[in-house]
């Protein structure tokens, strides 16, 4: 493979020379660079983009900062972000984080250029003081179903979402209607949860039905940990016919725990989500659809835009429409013969 160093032995000149004519640098001569062009046509050289950014101080990397990115939802809009990226020269690396120190360490690791060229936050809120930090060092950021103040965002609108889902249950006939999500007071400051279970609680006031005490449950976003709050509304005599989970991932525990309890959905359960990840599909599950895989490519094409235009990107936030999607896990309450 022919290298920098045989382009410039083949020109006469040194390697550094050769750097500045790839880099467009006014330091050369034309008869210098025109010898440098010729020794690279002919010797059929092709520059490595990697070098070339480093040589200007680039990665040609762009930075994720993606929450627990193992989830679902998350490997979606990962999905998106890459494809996004196809076509370009910019690699992706992603930097996980599950705990606020993580966060921070990455934040303030990222303020560096050569780093990063560019800096996706995903599903993470990030403190004022670090979206100062990598402004003034002139790192564009964009965040994805995040929202930060002067920073460019695609969301959605979660609140809606909990409108949405609890307003087809209540449509079905259902009053007792269960929430599980997660909770409230996380050391990261994820907000979607909280957001969703707001739409819940104001839809069941405006349509006159009270949330019971026990109706809510909070707990990590795991499957299991959703199946074991699930259970325990089943312990009492009165449960209810219905639950919004806050999400797909807590919404299978709950499938989980009424296939374990022997309580028939939709019959005795009607089960709604939030997500439409591509499990849910299989598992018949109604859904609240966010555009997960196209809030990725969005978000990345804004900070691409960004880095071509060597402008910071404008602070807008973009909010994508969601959809509610129905299969097999509703239908109308079978109590009181309503059904």
């Amino acid at each position: 493979m022919v290298t920098i160093a045989d382009v410039a032995a083949h020109a006469g000149v040194g390697a550094g020379t050769v750097s500045r004519v790839l880099n467009n640098s006014p330091r050369v001569s034309q008869s210098t660079r025109a010898r440098v062009l010729a020794a690279i046509e002919l010797l059929d050289y092709r520059p490595n983009p990697l070098a070339q950014g480093l040589s200007r101080g680039r990665s040609q990397t762009l930075g994720a900062i993606v929450p627990f990115f193992t989830h679902a939802s998350a490997v979606e809009r990962l999905r998106g972000v890459v494809a996004g990226l196809d076509g370009s020269r910019y690699d992706l690396v992603l930097f996980n984080v599950e705990s606020p120190v993580q966060r921070d360490e990455h934040l303030a690791a990222l303020t560096r250029r050569d780093r990063a060229d560019g800096l996706l936050i995903v599903s993470l809120p990030p403190p004022s003081s670090s979206l100062r930090r990598l402004a003034a060092a002139g790192v564009p950021v964009v965040l994805l179903d995040a929202e930060g103040e002067g920073v460019p965002a695609v969301v959605t609108d979660d609140v809606e979402g909990g409108r949405i889902a609890t307003r087809h249950l209540l449509s079905l006939g259902h009053e007792r209607i269960a929430f599980i999500g997660d909770e409230p007071d996380n050391p990261l400051g994820f907000v979607s949860s909280g957001n969703r279970e707001r739409g819940y609680c104001e839809s069941m006031a405006e349509a006159g039905v009270d949330v019971r005490t026990g109706d809510v449950r909070h707990g990590p976003h795991v499957r299991e940990v959703a199946r074991r709050l699930t259970e325990q509304l089943f312990a009492g005599r009165d449960r209810p016919t219905a639950v919004f989970a806050a999400s797909d991932t807590q919404a299978l525990g709950v499938l989980e725990a009424a296939r374990a309890a022997g309580v028939s959905v939709p019959g005795d359960l009607s089960v709604v989500g939030f997500d439409d990840v591509e499990v849910s599909g299989y598992a018949g599950l109604t859904t609240v659809r966010q555009p997960l895989f196209e809030s990725g490519r969005l978000a990345v094409g804004m900070l691409l835009a960004a880095l071509a235009g060597e402008d910071a990107p404008a602070a807008d936030t973009r909010r994508l429409g969601l959809e509610l999607v129905v299969r097999s896990t509703t239908a109308p309450p079978v109590r009181g013969g309503r059904r």
